[in-house]
């Protein structure tokens, strides 16, 4: 595809008997967010690390930019696989300067832009011991993007945060996107790719269960939530109602769950009021994508 950024076809990897990766396919679209989903031993760090030259696969191959990746392609590319690792006793500029002296990329000027995008200039003099977890994850990425990389790699970025060290970091990542980094991320949480990701790939012992929009990976039905007063005789009227394909009730709503472009809320209201309910709420809802995911990988 022209407009993608990295292109996966058909990758392979084992470890001995155990296989990691059993034929993966995917594109992932020039700046998007796009999320790497899965559960412990899905295959989400594996496939990073092919992806970084890290590892080298069994079978498949990638293209960065339409191109096989090279040493030119990788100065594109900002990562952020582990824990972050500064030294503790000094500020986050020396530490980046000192990141910056390893990978010989950047300038004094891209430090100090970089802490700008992390929001950690009224902090960079502090030493890192200093910091908050959250804070010593947004230095990290502020590492990785020293030299502008059109794409950045963050593994499970919000791993170990408290809520408020989840919040940074999420704002942070869509701050990147706006300004047109491309940000692919490896996640086991259901959340915060659903509050952050407009793509997602669902992996599942090493294959591919589901790639694309995340709103078109969980819009496979139209689900309706309605209520009234007299919730509990709700249920009764839509016995056999066209295209209906279920139906929940809990303590608030009534689920209608129809088949994908069928569900009219119009159609919906007038027929509960002609059956004698008068709705008091009414909603057409997307599939959570926690749902979705545990469809595709139970």
């Amino acid at each position: 595809m022209s407009d993608s950024v990295l292109s996966i076809h058909n990758l392979k990897k084992s470890y001995g008997k155990i296989q990691a990766l059993k034929g993966v396919s995917f594109d992932v679209p020039k700046g998007s967010v796009f999320g790497i989903l899965g559960p412990n031993g899905s295959g989400k760090t594996t496939m990073l690390a092919i992806i970084l030259d890290v590892l080298q696969p069994n079978e498949g191959s990638f293209e960065w930019f339409g191109q096989s990746s090279n040493p030119d392609v990788r100065k594109r590319i900002g990562s952020l696989l582990e824990t972050p690792n500064f030294y503790h006793y000094l500020s986050a500029v020396d530490n980046l300067i000192i990141t910056q002296a390893i990978n010989k990329r950047g300038t004094i000027e891209d430090i100090h832009q970089a802490l700008e995008i992390v929001k950690l200039t009224e902090r960079k003099h502090s030493p890192f011991s200093s910091y908050s977890l959250g804070m010593k994850q947004r230095l990290a990425i502020a590492a990785a993007l020293l030299a502008k990389p059109d794409v950045i790699i963050l593994d499970e970025p919000t791993n170990g945060l408290d809520p408020v060290g989840i919040v940074e970091i999420r704002e942070l990542i869509i701050l990147l996107a706006k300004q047109g980094t491309t940000v692919i991320m490896a996640s086991h949480l259901l959340d915060e790719v659903e509050k952050v990701c407009s793509h997602v790939a669902i992996l599942k012992s090493g294959n591919l269960m589901a790639s694309g929009e995340v709103n078109e990976i969980l819009k496979n039905e139209d689900i309706v939530e309605i209520g009234a007063t007299n919730l509990q005789q709700l249920p009764s009227i839509f016995s056999n109602y066209p295209h209906l394909i279920s139906k929940k009730l809990d303590n608030s709503y009534l689920q209608l769950n129809f088949q994908l472009g069928t569900a009219n809320l119009e159609t919906i209201n007038q027929f509960c009021f002609d059956k004698g309910f008068v709705l008091n709420h009414l909603q057409l809802k997307n599939k959570s994508l926690q749902t979705k995911f545990f469809e595709l990988t139970n």
